[in-house]
Parts: C-alpha cells; sequence; structure tokens
C-alpha cells in the first residue's frame, strides 16, 4: 500500500490537507480537499490529533464492507480531537477556541429511536467518515448537538480515542460490574480498555482472552487478572478453575471471532451477562437452548455509545484518577507517518495509534 498524492487544484483559502479514499480501490490518498462549509447549528473543528481504528482500515483496504457502503470520494477517519474554529449564528454550547472531540454517530432527533432517547440507534444514523466527510484532515464540520467539549485535564491524546473509548465503557457498564466476575475475549484497543474500565468501575476479577502477545501484555497492565492465549491455554478450563466452577458473571465479546462466542458462552455462570460488541464477518451458530435459555443468559447488543450518558460516565472515570488508559496507546506519530501507522496497526504490533499535527 501506497500513500497516493492527487492530482488537485493548488493550496487556497478554501482547500485543505486531508487523507481520502478517492478511488474505489484499495489504497488511500493524500489531497488538498475542499474546506468543509457548515449551517447555522453547525461547528467547524481544526483538527489537531486523531487515531486509527479497524473501521478504517476496512476502507484503505477496500474490502466487501468498504465497496458496499463507502462512496468515494470520502475523507475519512473518526476519532479525532481538535479547537473549535468557527461556529454557525445559532451555536451556543461552544466558541471558537475550545477544545472539543465529538460524537460520530450523528443522528436525526426525530426518528422512531431517536424520540425514545435511543439516539445511538437512530434509523437514519449518518457515522463520520463513513457516511459523511471524516475527521483525517486540516478542519471538520459536526453539528452542535455531536460535539463534546473537554475538561482541560484530559491530554490530546487521551481526547483522541473518546470514540473508542466510549465503545469500552458503554459494553463494560451495560450492566452490573462491582464485585462481579468478567471474561473480555478480544484485546484489541477496545478490550484493553474495557479491562480498565470494568477494573476501574469495581470489578473483582477480569479474564483477557486473545492471541496475541502484545494485546495480552496491554491487557495485563490494564488490570487483567488473567491473561490467556487462545493459542496455547484450555480457555473455558482456565476460566472455571479460577471462578470455583462457577464462571464469569460477565462476558464481554470484542473480537467477532466465532470460537470466543462459543467459549465465552461456555464460560458463563447461569444467568450472566453476555455484552456483544465484536462483528462476525459471517453469520454464527450457537446452541441457543444450551447457552442462552437453560442458562438464563441476558445478551445485549452493543452498538456506539449512549448519547451523551456514556460520555459523562467516560469523563468521570478518566478524572477519578481509578481510569488510566495510556498504556493502550502505543504510538504518538505525526500525520506525514500516515502510512506507517496504517502499516503498524496491521501488523498487530501496536496497541492504538494516535497521530498529532505535524504541519501548520
Amino acid at each position: 500500500m501506497s500513500l497516493e498524492t492527487a492530482t488537485r487544484t493548488q493550496v487556497t483559502l478554501d482547500r485543505m490537507w486531508a487523507i481520502e479514499k478517492t478511488k474505489p480501490e484499495p489504497g488511500l490518498w493524500r489531497v488538498q480537499a475542499p474546506l468543509p462549509a457548515g449551517g447555522p447549528a453547525d461547528i467547524r473543528i481544526r483538527v489537531t490529533a486523531f487515531a486509527i481504528c479497524g473501521t478504517d482500515l476496512h476502507i484503505v483496504n477496500w474490502d466487501r464492507w468498504a465497496a458496499s457502503r463507502i462512496k468515494p470520494p470520502l475523507v475519512f477517519g473518526h476519532e479525532f480531537t481538535g479547537i473549535v474554529d468557527w461556529v454557525g449564528n445559532e451555536v451556543k454550547s461552544v466558541k471558537p477556541g475550545d477544545r472539543v472531540t465529538g460524537e460520530t454517530h450523528v443522528y436525526c432527533g426525530l426518528c422512531y429511536a431517536c424520540r425514545r432517547g435511543l439516539q445511538h440507534l437512530c434509523e437514519k444514523v449518518e457515522i463520520l467518515g463513513v457516511d459523511r466527510q471524516g475527521a483525517f484532515a486540516d478542519f471538520v464540520v459536526l453539528p452542535e448537538k455531536n460535539v463534546w467539549k473537554l475538561h482541560p485535564d484530559i491530554p490530546e491524546e487521551i481526547a483522541a480515542v473518546h470514540d473508542p473509548l466510549g465503545n469500552a465503557v458503554h459494553t463494560a457498564l451495560a450492566g452490573p460490574v462491582a464485585g462481579l466476575r468478567f471474561a473480555v475475549f478480544g484485546c484489541g484497543p477496545i478490550g484493553c480498555f474495557a479491562v480498565g474500565v470494568l477494573k476501574a468501575s469495581g470489578a473483582s476479577w477480569v479474564a483477557a482472552v486473545d492471541k496475541n502477545p502484545l494485546r495480552l501484555e496491554l491487557a495485563e497492565r490494564m488490570g487483567a487478572d488473567l491473561v490467556l492465549n487462545v493459542e496455547r491455554d484450555a480457555i473455558v478450563q482456565r476460566i472455571l478453575e479460577k471462578t470455583q466452577g462457577r464462571g464469569v458473571d460477565g462476558m464481554l465479546e470484542m473480537s467477532g471471532h466465532p470460537d470466543a462466542f462459543r467459549a465465552g458462552f461456555e464460560a458463563l455462570a447461569n444467568g450472566g451477562r453476555v455484552s456483544l460488541l465484536g462483528i462476525p464477518s459471517k453469520p454464527l451458530e450457537i446452541d441457543v437452548a444450551k447457552e442462552v435459555i437453560f442458562r438464563g443468559a441476558l445478551v445485549q447488543g452493543i452498538n456506539g455509545r449512549l448519547i451523551f450518558d456514556t460520555w459523562y460516565r467516560m469523563e468521570a472515570l478518566l478524572l477519578s484518577g481509578k481510569l488510566d488508559v495510556s498504556p493502550v496507546i502505543t504510538h504518538v506519530l505525526g500525520w506525514s507517518d500516515f502510512e506507517e501507522a496504517v502499516s503498524l496497526q496491521r501488523s498487530g504490533k501496536a496497541g492504538k495509534i494516535v497521530l498529532r499535527r505535524d504541519h501548520p
């Protein structure tokens, strides 16, 4: 994969630096894209840092999902932080100069889900960097209702990963935590974040399951009491041994792998909760009678973050000093290192990668 520079109009006041999916094929392009314009209820943000996630790799690789969803040309990226540059004349809550990040599910506010307080499940949702122009750029525009003003004590690198951290907070806190035992299957950045959230919220014991040694090391640094490698350990047996044969009270599935689903249910205590965030690549089959009905399992599909309940909880956890997610951020690079960052993320030799602005 090479980072190409598309032929575009010379830089003017109405153009900006951006990383774009210019054509419907593998790759990505550094371009001078149009400066985004906003409406009366919108905010334009000068991006200062952003992070790469799995969705971005799908777009770079141009896999089946990306080809079915993305409409080039598209500036992608949805994990970011920045400074308010401009506000529409109806905006009241923030002003130019404020440090912000944003909820990247842009909801309509009028559909059946939104009017029941389920904005994260909006039927007409537009996701930043997927359905609308994203944040791998000098500037990004969001509606005021989606902008989150940052506390001054939140560092820039952590501000840039509020989106995936919010996924972890939502998944971990989707049921009781204090005094309970958990297993987290899949220790990518969100899984590692979730380990930390569980421990900060009073979980008595957390097992972390993955096959990547670096990810397991990061999960341990986030507080996991037991790390299990699927290529070496008898996962269900080890978890049952450590829980006096009862199993875990909660299973967080972050990988989408069929084996993780099966092992997770087998390691679950009767009456336990299953919170599913990982996306399987194809339909899965489980024994519903044995694993769900007779076990009395509570099975939850987790999508995005609760808007904005999750955000207040996330901020409170970070400011309490009980949750430190910095171990998961293994690399801080410059925007000019984007190609290197993509390669690192693909290789599995990195946790979360944050890229800070390195040009004027």
